[in-house]
Order: structure tokens, then C-alpha cells, then sequence
């Protein structure tokens, strides 16, 4: 288990040039497009059929992995060069997509193999569920379309590419434009970890104003060491408005956060040009409906159901307002608790800025419990030994590092070979989890690549992934020290990443995570969470990073016990997000930029039961639905919660670690990826359709209403 597997296929991150990338992706376009320009309309049977299918997939390896890899480096170490590359793209791609989805002949390729019923039945499962959805995404590409309608289309299409990556751009230079000084006396009540980062963001700090010509070395050298600076990158925002006593400073750092590239952020990008997005949203909302309108929908929203696990829009908006109702009474109680801490720390109208401040003092209050006294006991390498502890007692896999053996795009990221319990080479990951200038806010899992087999050529690959975080580096000689929250996204990160990684499923399109209903995708991310929440699995993952004490036991209670801390508020806010998004891509005619505030307002004054702020544009950096694959289905998130906590409910049943039920989620769930439906995949691991109860009681709400009401019309709907 030393050498790195040729089947990798392992990208030389130091060659990998913006403008070297640029000239593969467009060789594997010309390429592609040179495929599609030699097919006819003439068809020999179903065999040569099916083998021009499997060599245009082959054919698009090329471009799927040049592409990824720029995508990925504009994530993760965004520069102009990167991002001018990356943009003077899009068009080129969208153009290419929108061809491939509505090439007449390539789609009578598809059509002749279903037709064939005999000669589709004998095909894999995998094999004939790709040549399913294929199918239908020619037909949302408009294939059916009239001429002068796909051209339209295409138009369309390149112009909501741009426009999300424009999106993305304005939230991340906006995010990283501020930056705030700040004064003694501002500093009251952070913590040492949290003094370091501003001290770490100060640094960085007057690295950029000397570089710009705002200041000269001269000034650099009056300024105090250290110099503490707020940004709004997450660790230190997060530091800010959980520690920082004063009120002033969480307001105005709230205000700075909730109104990223909205009408009131005044900064522009290095052209001079505005960061807002207002314009953008409306114009990103007209163009979707427009697509909808050309493939026969009322409206977006119906779009992006055609492809999910949830069959319509009033089904999903039931589902929402249904688990409203249930998290209602338990967050009225989250909200009585916050105002009655408030007010015992002079706080007589508790505010937004003052939630997770004050939440963290009825932490310590009632729970004995402060983010800041758990961190130390968890050190990340502890935290990723015990991780891959677990996976290891579950599913019998091991984990070996080799970052020094590879090509990384940056000093701080890690590699790895997953093995399974033979010694058997199951695929490898890279780890990129620390907060830096340059790198999107968030954390995500990247299937850069999938596992695949094409024998004509005899082509092998196994799955590579890319799994990214924001988490506080290492700061003061010490290892980055996590709180329990950025352990939990850990898990949930390396939950897709198995999905990726285990799959034994060898057709690209429906390996993994490809071709998973996005409703469901969310299932193994969330469900890998739990291990993170129990005392045997909390006993793997902490250790004090000086005395290598485990987590004590009056921590470990207090932990658990505050799992449920705010559930009916965090709930009801995801709720509100969800809802929000749902209702924008369902109205027709498309929303303006006023339509869209006035929604959101609408929407907040159903579920939330604490006062917005009117100046709070989160939307205007709702990048998840905008510059994302997320709109219309933001609500996946809890409807994978639902499969996730039903999931989970088994090995509660039958012992957290058991190996025999372990074996059956990787072979149910894990390692079909997407060639079977969702519903077919969890019906097979739990034995029978998904229900509520269980997500219900690990939320805290089993008592709020009426369970069994609520079973009988969400078991119906979830599944």
C-alpha cells in the first residue's frame, strides 16, 4: 500500500496553468464537436448504437477533467488570471452543453437502444438507468424544440452561465473586500483563539494595503503588533459575533455580512465595477422562467422537480410548511430562552447580532458548555484519525496519507489512498480545509473524478475527490482546533466524499454521486453526521491537543446534551431559506429584484419568529440557489435530513458500530450511487419507505404536535 496507482490518474497541480487548461478544454470541445460533426442520422442496430454512445462518453473524459480542474483552482485559489480564463470560457462550454442536448442524431443513438426493449433489457442496470437519464436531459436541453426555439435556448443558457459565475465573483470580492481595524476596546470578551485569527487577518492585512500603495512600509511599522483586523471570512466573523462583547461591533459586522453585494455595499472589483447583484438575480430569475416557458413548464421551480425525488411544488411546499408547524412551538421556546439571557445581560430588544452571542452564553450557563473550552480537544489530526476510525469499524475500509508522494495545488492540503479491507485500492481524496484569501467561503465536496471503465480502450480510473473546508488554521505553533461545528462539517463533507469514493458502480454518468436525485444527495453527508454527535464516536475523534486527555465527561454530557440547542430555530431558518427559494422559481411572470425582497419578506413573516432587519439583503449572496445547483431545491436539505435521521434510526436499532448493518448502507445506499432511483436504494437499506418519526425526535420536536398526524401525510409525501 505505498506506490500511487497509475489508475488515479492524479493531476500535476505545478504544470496545471490557467492558460495550459484553456487550451485543453478547447482541443476537447474541437474534439467533441468533431465526434458529433461525422454522425449521421443513419443507425446499424441497437449494438453500434450503444457503442457510439460509450465512445462519446469516452471522448468527453478529456474535457470533463480539464474543466474540473480549472473550476476547482477558481474555487479554491482564485486569481484574475484563473477567473479571466475561467469566464471567457463559460460560453464556450454552454454553447458545447446545449449542442450536446440538442443533437438530433446522438439522441436517436439513445432512442434507438430503449426502443430495442429486448436489447435494453439485457443491458446492466447502471448502463440502462445512464441511457434513462440521458433521455430526459435531452429532452430539459430542448432536443424537441423547433430550430429558432433552441437557438434561443442556447442563448439562454450562456447567459445564466455567465451570470452565476459574475454572481460568485461579487460575494467573494465583497466578502473579502471589508476589513475593520479595530480598537482596544473593541476586543472585550474574544477569545485567545479568537484574538489570534484577528491578529493572523491583520497580518494579511497590511500585506494587501502595501501592495495596493495604500500604506508604505513606513506606515506599515507604526501600526501595533499584533494588528487585530475583522474580516468576513467565516472563522473570524464567527469569532466576532459569538465572543465579542461589544454590541456595536456585532452590529456593524452583521450589517457588513447580510449585506454582501447588495445595494448597500459600496465596494467594487479591481475594474471599478459595482458588487451589487440586485440586477443580476432578476435577470438570472427572468431567463430560468424563460426556459421553462420554452420546454413546456409553468415556471422553474417545475424544472428542477422534473429531475428530484419530489414530485411537485405543492408537495414540496407542504413538506416545508408541515415541518414548520412541527419546529414552531419548540423555537417560540429557543426565543423565550435567548431574551430572557439577554435581558441578564442588559440586552432589552435582542437583536439578530445578538443570537449566537448570547446563545453561546446560555451554553455555558445551562449546559456548562463554551465552544472555546471544547476546541482544544479537538485538534484536527485527531479529529481525521478518529473520522477514519470510524469509517473503518463500519465499513471495513482504511485510510493511508500520501501527500508528500503528489502534485497539491497548495502547501496546506493533504492526499490520500482509501483502501478497502483487502488491500484493494478503492480510490483517493484530497483534504483542502483551512480559510485563505482567494478560496470560496463554505464547504463542499467535489467529485472531480469518477470511477469508470471503458474496455475498448482498456481505460481504468478509479474515484478521485476533492473535499474543502474554511475551517481556523493552525495558528501559534499549535494544529487548527475545530469547534464540534466544524468537526460536524467535516463528517458531513466526508459523508459525500464516501458516496463518491465506495461506489463499485462503473459507468461515469450514474457513478458516485452522478445521477443521485439532488433531494438525496444531501442523505450520506447528513448521515455520517451522526457519528460525530455519539460518546463512542466523540471518544475517537477528541483528545486535548496539550495533555492528550479525552474529552471529560462533564463535557461529553454537556455536549450531547446541547445537540439540540436552537433546533426549532435552526430548523425554521433553513425552512425559510428553502421556502424562499421555492417560491421565487415558481412565480410567473419571473420576479423583479423588489418581487424578490418582498417574497422573502413574505416568507419571513410566516416562519420566522424573530425580527429581520430590513437592511439584511441575504439573498443578494444566497450563492447556493444563484450561482449554484441548488435552485428550487434548497429544501433537499431537510428532505435528505428526513432519509438521513430514518437512516441513522436503523443502526440505533441495531448498535451504531454494527458491521453487518454498516455493510448493508454501503451496499444499499453507498456503493450503487445513482443506478438505481433514491427511493429504490434507501427502500432496499431500511426495508420500507422513509418516515418522520425520526427526524422529528433528533430535532427535539417529538412532543411539539401530534407525530403520528404528521406520519401519515409526510411519509407520503417525503418518498
Amino acid at each position: 500500500m505505498t506506490s500511487i496507482s497509475s489508475d488515479l490518474r492524479l493531476v500535476d497541480f505545478a504544470t496545471a496553468t490557467p492558460s495550459m487548461l484553456q487550451a485543453q478544454v478547447i482541443n476537447a470541445i474541437d474534439s467533441a464537436n468533431a465526434f458529433l460533426d461525422a454522425m449521421t442520422d443513419t443507425i446499424d442496430n441497437s449494438t453500434s448504437a450503444l457503442e457510439d454512445v460509450m465512445t462519446f462518453d469516452h471522448i468527453n473524459l478529456a474535457l470533463d477533467r480539464s474543466w474540473g480542474i480549472l473550476s476547482h483552482l477558481n474555487s479554491v485559489m482564485s486569481n484574475n488570471e484563473i477567473r479571466h480564463v475561467h469566464h471567457e470560457l463559460l460560453p464556450k462550454l454552454s454553447a458545447y452543453g446545449t449542442r450536446v442536448g440538442q443533437h438530433q442524431p446522438l439522441f436517436n443513438r439513445y432512442q434507438t437502444i430503449v426502443n430495442d426493449t429486448a436489447f435494453f433489457a439485457t443491458l446492466e442496470p447502471a448502463r440502462s438507468r445512464a441511457i434513462e437519464l440521458a433521455l430526459r436531459s435531452f429532452e430539459l436541453s430542448g432536443v424537441a424544440l423547433p430550430k429558432a426555439e433552441q437557438e434561443k435556448f442556447a442563448a439562454i443558457q450562456s447567459k445564466l452561465s455567465t451570470l452565476s459565475a459574475t454572481f460568485s465573483d461579487h460575494v467573494l470580492d465583497a466578502t473579502q473586500a471589508f476589513a475593520l481595524p479595530l480598537q482596544e476596546e473593541q476586543l472585550a470578551g474574544l477569545t485567545e483563539s479568537g484574538l489570534a485569527l484577528l491578529a493572523d487577518a491583520g497580518e494579511q492585512y497590511k500585506v494587501r494595503q502595501l501592495a495596493s500603495g495604500v500604506l508604505t512600509q513606513a506606515d506599515i511599522e507604526t501600526l501595533p503588533t499584533p494588528y487585530y483586523v475583522a474580516s468576513l471570512n467565516i472563522p473570524v466573523y464567527l469569532a466576532i459575533m459569538t465572543h465579542a462583547d461589544n454590541c456595536d461591533l456585532r452590529e456593524t459586522m452583521y450589517r457588513a455580512y447580510v449585506t454582501r453585494a447588495s445595494e448597500f455595499d459600496k465596494h467594487t472589483n479591481a475594474k471599478g465595477e459595482s458588487l451589487n447583484n440586485a440586477d443580476i438575480m432578476s435577470q438570472i430569475l427572468s431567463l430560468r422562467e424563460q426556459k421553462a416557458k420554452l420546454l413546456g413548464f409553468d415556471n422553474y421551480a417545475e424544472v428542477s422537480l422534473s429531475t428530484k425525488m419530489a414530485d411537485n411544488v405543492a408537495e414540496v411546499e407542504a413538506f416545508l410548511r408541515d415541518l414548520a408547524e412541527q419546529a414552531t412551538p419548540t423555537a417560540k421556546q429557543d426565543l423565550a430562552q435567548l431574551q430572557k439571557y439577554a435581558k441578564n445581560h442588559s440586552i432589552d430588544d435582542l437583536q439578530s447580532w445578538d443570537s449566537a452571542y448570547i446563545a453561546e452564553k446560555v451554553k455555558q450557563s445551562e449546559f456548562s458548555l463554551s465552544q472555546e473550552e471544547i476546541r482544544p480537544y479537538f485538534p484536527l489530526p485527531k479529529v481525521i484519525d478518529g473520522l477514519f476510525a470510524i469509517v473503518e469499524r463500519l465499513y471495513g475500509i482504511k485510510v493511508q496519507e500520501k501527500s508528500e508522494s503528489v502534485s497539491r495545488w497548495h502547501e496546506d492540503v493533504r492526499f490520500y489512498q482509501l483502501f478497502d479491507a483487502d488491500d484493494h485500492l478503492l480510490g483517493g481524496f484530497y483534504f483542502d480545509l483551512f480559510a485563505r484569501s482567494g478560496k470560496r467561503g463554505g464547504a463542499w465536496m467535489s467529485g472531480f473524478q469518477s470511477r469508470y471503465t471503458y474496455d475498448e480502450q482498456d481505460h481504468q480510473q478509479l474515484p478521485v475527490c476533492f473535499m474543502v473546508g474554511n475551517f481556523t488554521p493552525a495558528l501559534a505553533g499549535k494544529p487548527s482546533l475545530l469547534t464540534h461545528d466544524e468537526v460536524l462539517t467535516l463528517f458531513h463533507e466526508f459523508g459525500h466524499g464516501l458516496h463518491h469514493l465506495l461506489t463499485q458502480v462503473t459507468v461515469g454518468d450514474v457513478a458516485g454521486v452522478n445521477g443521485v436525485e439532488w433531494d438525496a444527495v444531501e442523505l450520506p453527508s447528513q448521515f455520517m453526521e451522526n457519528w460525530a454527535w455519539d460518546a463512542e464516536g466523540i471518544a475517537l475523534i477528541s483528545s486535548h491537543v496539550e495533555t492528550g486527555e479525552p474529552l471529560p465527561k462533564d463535557k461529553l454530557d454537556a455536549l450531547l446534551a446541547v445537540k439540540n440547542f436552537q433546533s426549532g430555530m435552526q430548523t425554521l431558518r433553513q425552512i425559510e431559506f428553502a421556502l424562499f427559494d421555492l417560491l421565487i422559481h415558481g412565480h410567473s411572470p419571473a420576479l423583479d429584484y423588489d418581487g424578490v425582497l418582498a417574497t422573502l419578506n413574505t416568507v419571513r413573516n410566516d416562519i420566522s419568529i424573530m425580527q429581520t432587519p430590513d437592511y439584511n439583503r441575504f439573498a443578494n449572496g444566497f450563492s447556493h440557489i444563484f450561482a449554484g445547483g441548488y435552485a428550487a431545491g434548497y429544501y433537499s436539505y431537510k428532505w435528505a435530513e428526513l432519509l438521513s435521521a430514518d437512516a441513522f434510526s436503523k443502526f440505533e436499532e441495531d448498535g451504531i458500530f454494527n458491521p453487518a448493518t454498516g455493510k448493508a448502507f454501503r451496499e444499499s445506499v453507498l456503493s450503487v450511487g445513482g443506478s438505481f432511483p433514491a427511493k429504490t436504494n434507501f427502500e432496499n437499506f431500511r426495508g420500507r419507505s422513509a418516515s418522520i418519526d425520526a427526524l422529528l425526535r433528533h430535532s427535539g420536536f417529538d412532543s411539539s404536535k401530534n407525530i403520528n398526524a404528521a406520519n401519515a401525510q409526510t411519509t407520503q409525501e417525503a418518498v
